[in-house]
């Protein structure tokens, strides 16, 4: 295809629009959601019962629709996160049904707003202005601004009780890095008490306070797999629900608390699930096979028995849903729009699973390892339908996160491309319970990259098909980080690699990233650096950069606050230092207004346009979709 023909085509995947943090009003009757049906992310309002839908803001919104919104109490305006060109240093605005837009909180570092008091009078937010995330109480009548929390490590998941008197958090006082907690404290943030659930080590979070302000819905994994559970503050006992069988993740209360929403990750897919408290029943939504997901704010429901509910599949793109779960039945809010494409012009996922010790054939060349535990790894493949068809390696990032059966958007853009695409739940990946997350805990750049090129391996095993010599690996974040140590570990294996927002230097990394992510991702993870400085050198990819042997990208946000610039810049000077030359065996791009990714349209087809052109040059591809 020309090169005008594939401009066409990725800047058709880019504008097809996209919904983002679907929020239900405080009466139930309407939806504000981010859509960018506009060719820009703005806020629009959804009507539940009528479906129209209407815009309130012109520009006011950020471009990347990253962070989640929030109705006022009086449902006649909503609050949105504000940021200068994708930093996440956020402010906290307000916008009403006339466009008009106010400052409602702004503080130095990065402002989350955590829940919005139903009486109107504050709001409960994080902030990181004194260093450490921590919460504080907004007055709105005031304007005044009070701390409520003060603890070294970060502080999260938290929310007014409905009676205004309490408020619930997550937080971790124990010497366990891994730790979590739950907590409940006086309004003004004074008598804070722990409450006795789990064990240390383990991760237990609030979720949504009862109709009564008795009764918390809580999240545990003490028990390996992820549960929920009920906590009753009047007696201190909780009731936990659920067979074991699944991860499972609490929603909200429904029914006037007599039941609740929970979500099952079953391999690669998510499917929501209603409890009966009181019997403990569990009934299944009835949904295609996807990925359903519930936005913030969920435990405000829509009117009558019905739940708000985004659903997507690998072919079909995230559209809204109301569901009923008295009578399981649904209806479409907000169709998926494909534009001129159809769910036939994209690639399915088949989900397979493999053995894996951590330790490939491929030979390492920065690390040796012994073999780990052998563990059975999920993995994902997308088939471009050429033949031969190249292959490109996407690595996920979090780490705590997965690769699901939803519409991914890059995968899809790539398989346009001419590639086939695998993505790999490593060890440390969600949804396999906590023991399979801690196996990532001081190994970074161990046994989950053994297990990416293993991956790597069994397909290009099992399908003779695609081309040994065109495997690219590709991933942003700490996917980011997996394309660089992929690129000095295993570098047999690839013939070029892109390097999005990742991370290179450890040290640096620690020293110039938000505190929240010192302590709850370095230090989680790779303990003290200068405890562990040895690990932090080692699992470094800057200290193996000599061992680049392949065309490699390195694009990276100048704004970006979680994964800072200084982190390619550090890995591009080890380059240079090391005697490569820019342009020839490596290239390099700073994207200017943008920080740890972005959602807008025009910064997503210059990205697309980036990674094509590269993958042209470096790699030959082919697109597969016709030039109509």
């Amino acid at each position: 295809m020309s090169e005008h023909g594939i401009e066409v085509v990725l800047e058709r995947l880019a504008r097809l629009p996209t919904v983002a943090h679907p929020t239900v009003s405080p009466d139930g009757d309407e939806i504000a959601v981010y859509y960018d049906g506009t060719g820009r992310n703005e806020l629009h309002v959804l009507d539940a019962e009528t479906g129209n839908i209407e815009q309130w803001s012109d520009g006011e919104v950020p471009r990347n629709a990253r962070w989640p919104v929030a109705w006022g109490a009086d449902g006649e305006r909503v609050f949105f996160h504000l940021d200068d060109d994708g930093d996440e240093q956020n402010d906290i605005y307000a916008i009403d049904r006339t466009g008009a837009v106010e400052a409602v909180v702004e503080m130095e570092g990065q402002v989350s707003l955590n829940d919005v008091e139903s009486d109107g009078e504050a709001l409960l937010v994080g902030s990181t202005r004194d260093g450490q995330m921590n919460l504080y109480r907004r007055d709105l009548s005031t304007g005044e601004t009070t701390k409520l929390t003060d603890y070294d490590r970060a502080v999260g998941a938290a929310s007014f009780s409905p009676d205004y008197e309490r408020i619930a958090y997550g937080a971790n006082e124990s010497d366990d890095d891994a730790n979590l907690d739950v907590y409940v404290a006086d309004t003004d943030g004074s008598n804070p008490r722990k409450l006795e659930l789990g064990e240390v080590g383990a991760e237990t979070t609030p979720v949504d306070w009862g109709p009564e302000s008795e009764r918390l819905l809580v999240s545990d994994d003490s028990t390996d797999l992820n549960r929920c559970g009920v906590y009753d503050l009047t007696v201190d006992e909780v009731t936990w629900f659920g067979d074991g069988d699944y991860e499972e993740t609490p929603v909200s209360f429904v029914d006037d608390g007599r039941k609740f929403v929970a979500t099952q990750m079953r391999r690669a897919t998510t499917i929501p699930v209603v409890y009966d408290i009181d019997s403990g029943a569990v009934h299944e939504f009835d949904l295609p096979e996807g990925v359903a997901g519930f936005g913030w704010q969920s435990e405000r429901n829509l009117t009558g028995n019905r739940v708000l509910l985004t659903h997507t599949t690998p072919t079909r793109r995230t559209e809204l849903l109301a569901y009923d779960f008295e009578t399981h039945q649904r209806e479409t809010l907000l169709e998926a729009d494909h534009g001129d494409f159809s769910t036939d012009d994209f690639a399915d996922a088949e989900y397979f699973r493999f053995e894996s010790s951590g330790v490939p054939e491929t030979p390492a060349k920065a690390v040796e390892h012994d073999p780990y535990d052998e563990l059975e790894i999920g993995a994902l493949f997308y088939d471009s339908g050429l033949r031969p068809s190249p292959l490109v390696v996407n690595p996920h990032g979090g780490p705590r996160a997965r690769d699901s059966k939803s519409f991914d958007l890059y995968t899809q853009v790539l398989v346009q491309c001419g590639f086939s695409v695998l993505q790999v739940n490593y060890r440390g990946s969600t949804g396999r319970g906590r023991e399979f997350v801690e196996e990532l805990y001081d190994d970074w750049g161990g046994a989950e990259q053994g297990d990416v090129a293993t991956a790597v391996e069994h397909v290009l095993d099992t399908y003779d098909w695609l081309d040994e010599d065109r495997v690219v690996v590709f991933g942003g974040s700490y996917g980011g980080y997996s394309t660089y140590w992929q690129a000095v570990q295993y570098p047999d294996l690839y013939a070029a690699s892109i390097a999005w927002i990742g991370v290179t230097d450890l040290h640096d990394m620690y020293e110039n990233t938000m505190p929240h992510f010192q302590t709850e991702l370095m230090e989680r993870y790779l303990g003290d650096p200068d405890e562990n400085a040895d690990l932090y050198e080692e699992r470094s990819p800057t200290t193996y950069a000599e061992n680049v042997d392949a065309p490699l990208f390195i694009l990276h946000g100048v704004n970006d606050r979680r994964v800072p610039v200084s982190q390619a810049r550090r890995f591009r000077n080890a380059l240079d230092e090391h005697g490569y030359e820019e342009g020839t065996d490596y290239e390099y791009r700073e994207l200017g207004a943008e920080g740890h990714a972005s959602s807008d349209i025009d910064q997503k087809i210059r990205t697309f346009e980036l990674l094509a052109d590269f993958l042209g040059r470096r790699v030959g591809t082919t697109m597969a979709s016709a030039d109509d």
